[in-house]
């Protein structure tokens, strides 16, 4: 029969020998205590009720999304979708109840259904299409990605008040998210260890063949396999629309990734056969404690992907060695009571262990928090973009000049990795928090946390809706979009078509960007606009889809991309015809593209002088701390930078 667990062979005797098949059969749990134990030692902050909690929420989507996943994995296959799942079934949620006006309970269940439709669909192509597991999940990646596109129209949507309760705490203490990664967790235990269709997953991993032999109908099997992992997804997604108040089509990206890789920390094999719900749990913590310590010990968001990167090389190298050192399969289910009493003893022991040092270690942090400088937390939607760089340089700057400890993090353009930075802001004791929303709605519950703790917010670039900010640092996009508008439009004489390269769907900047854009063109009704297409603020993506544009509107005469990023890419693919016959506006005045301003061969950049956006805000964010007065907005000039007046102008 296929494999449960791993258990050592017998033959090492002794004290040495038990220590070693302990850590060898329990290598997640080991790499977890040692975590905290460590994260204890480093950051004072760390062992608090409050950050502990953020842990538990922080990991929640991840493990939930990861029960679904371990079915998968234990029966040899894998599942790419369930981050897309996770978000198509969160906006049909947000959509059926506000839109459509049905019923939440209704909506609920269309929601849940959703996730269970998308997973039958991956087990049909599997089992009956013949089609590799990679292929098949990662197509459904790309069609659940698109149809969130297609129903929110790439705006977030308004959550429910009924559900969006699945994100707040009971007694205001405890998380829901919590509780349902609990539940959802006891549910994979049940359903692995005490089922008919749990033993056939085991089976079906270790020997899909011999599994058809023996009498079992592997490809209905497979279909239940995936359905369980589709609704897993949806319940993951309708937890992370509820912490963020909103419906996300682009939440969850990448969300598939750490899923699989807290399967493999805990345990289960990528071949197959082997796979627990304690064991993935533990996986989606060690995820969780390294993002939260790493954030508290102000590491920077590039190291972290390189930290988490290596720990999931080294669970799975682990695995290998712990293969070699001769651990045997245990058949699924034949574990015995004994067995099972030993594990509880040694989850017991560990907890024991882990309480006792970590008790330990907290005592070197006693009065650790007196520290003379004011800590500032600097929560950036990117670092993938030099507009934001070049906010995150004034920010440090300024926060050098002033004596301000800052702490930057990358949200990578995901909403929800961004309400996790701005908790673990707000439980490590800062005197104050700066944060560029990667959407305006869904930063809202988590400046509300701060709100409540009494820790100032400063919103930087964009504002925060349904929360309180001491104060917003920006420049107006809606403004800046009108004024690219119009410096477009009289450079082609009033006359002309013309195509817009649109940001990443969803994000609040190309939504207010591109409405002042089509504002200001309404004075000009012999601009003639021919094609809107998204480049995700990226230069290479913006190259690739003006490419494609002029292959179907090759007479265009003008371009406006709602960055400098596109802008450059677009220029890259005109050509000779950048700054000649074809005239192109970005959006931001970053360096580079100041220097294609100069060049020629961007004709103009709204620019918003981002260095100067990261110093206010720093400035501002230290007065909110020190209880002095602050201005509630302050506005950044907006200006149009073309070749006569770039010499001048100071980013």
């Amino acid at each position: 029969m296929a494999t449960d667990t791993l258990k050592s062979k017998p033959g090492a005797q002794g004290a040495t020998g038990g220590l070693r098949r302990l850590l060898l059969d329990n290598g997640a749990l080991t790499a977890l205590i040692v975590l905290v134990i460590a994260m204890s030692a480093l950051s004072g902050d760390f062992l608090t009720a409050d950050n502990l909690l953020n842990v538990g929420v922080q990991a929640a989507v991840t493990a939930i999304l990861a029960f679904g996943v371990t079915f998968v994995i234990v029966s040899a296959g894998i599942d790419l979708s369930v981050g897309s799942v996770a978000a198509l079934s969160a906006t049909v949620l947000a959509w059926s109840a506000t839109e459509a006006g049905m019923p939440v309970v209704l909506a609920v269940l269309l929601s849940v259904l959703t996730g269970i439709a998308c997973g039958l669909v991956n087990g049909f192509l599997i089992s009956y299409g013949k089609l590799p597991p990679f292929i098949a999940t990662l197509a459904m990646l790309s069609v659940g990605r698109g149809l969130s596109l297609v129903i929110s129209q790439g705006s977030p949507i308004a959550f429910p008040d009924s559900v969006s309760h699945l994100g707040d705490t009971l007694g205001g203490w405890l998380p829901v998210p919590v509780l349902v990664m609990i539940v959802m967790g006891l549910i994979t235990a049940f359903v692995l260890g005490r089922t008919y269709i749990g033993r056939s997953m085991y089976a079906i991993g270790g020997n899909e063949e011999a599994a058809r032999l023996s009498g079992l109908r592997v490809k209905r099997q497979k279909l239940a396999i995936y359905a369980f992992s589709g609704l897993f997804a949806a319940a993951a997604g309708i937890v992370l629309a509820s912490r963020l108040s909103s419906a996300q089509p682009q939440a969850a990206q990448g969300y598939e990734l750490d899923a699989i890789a807290a399967v493999v920390i805990g345990g289960a094999s990528l071949a197959g056969g082997t796979g627990k719900a304690s064991g993935t749990l533990i996986g989606a913590l060690i995820l969780a404690v390294l993002r939260n310590g790493l954030n508290l010990l102000s590491v920077s968001a590039f190291w972290q992907q390189v930290v988490i990167g290596v720990v999931i090389a080294l669970a799975v190298l682990f695995d290998t060695l712990r293969r070699k050192a001769g651990a045997t399969p245990v058949a699924a289910g034949a574990s015995g009571g004994g067995n099972r009493g030993r594990q509880a003893l040694t989850y017991v022991i560990a907890a024991v262990v882990a309480v006792a040092v970590v008790g330990a270690t907290s005592l070197l942090h006693n009065g650790s928090s007196g520290g003379k400088d004011q800590k500032i937390g600097l929560s950036l939607s990117t670092l993938n973009n030099p507009f934001f760089v070049q906010i995150r340089n004034g920010a440090e700057e300024e926060a050098k000049k002033l004596g301000v400890d800052l702490t930057v993090t990358d949200a990578q353009n995901d909403a929800s990795q961004q309400a996790n930075q701005l908790q673990n802001f707000v439980s490590g004791g800062l005197s104050a928090v700066v944060v560029n929303p990667v959407d305006s709605d869904a930063a809202g519950p988590s400046v509300r946390a701060a709100n409540k703790d009494g820790i100032p917010v400063i919103a930087v670039d964009r504002g925060v809706n349904k929360a309180q900010t001491s104060a917003l640092v920006a420049s107006d996009n809606v403004e800046g979009g009108q004024l690219g508008a119009k410096a477009l439009a009289e450079k082609l004489g009033g006359k002309g078509i013309i195509v817009i390269l649109q940001g990443q769907a969803g994000t609040s900047a190309s939504r207010e960007r591109g409405a002042g854009f089509a504002a200001g063109l309404k004075a000009y009704p012999g601009i003639k606009v021919v094609a809107k297409q998204p480049a995700d603020f990226d230069r290479t993506k913006g190259l690739d889809v003006m490419t494609n544009l002029l292959q179907a509107h090759p007479d265009v005469d003008g371009v406006f991309a709602e960055n400098d990023e596109m802008a450059l890419g677009a220029i890259k693919a005109l050509g000779a015809k950048a700054g000649k016959s074809v005239q192109v506006v970005g959006f931001d005045g970053t360096p580079d593209g100041l220097k294609a301003v100069e060049a020629g061969t961007l004709y103009a950049s709204v620019a918003q002088q981002p260095r100067e956006l990261g110093r206010i805000a720093v400035q501002n964010a230290l007065r909110a701390a020190e209880d002095k007065k602050v201005e509630q907005t302050v506005k950044v000039p907006v200006k149009v930078v073309t070749k006569e007046n770039v010499a001048g102008f100071e980013g």
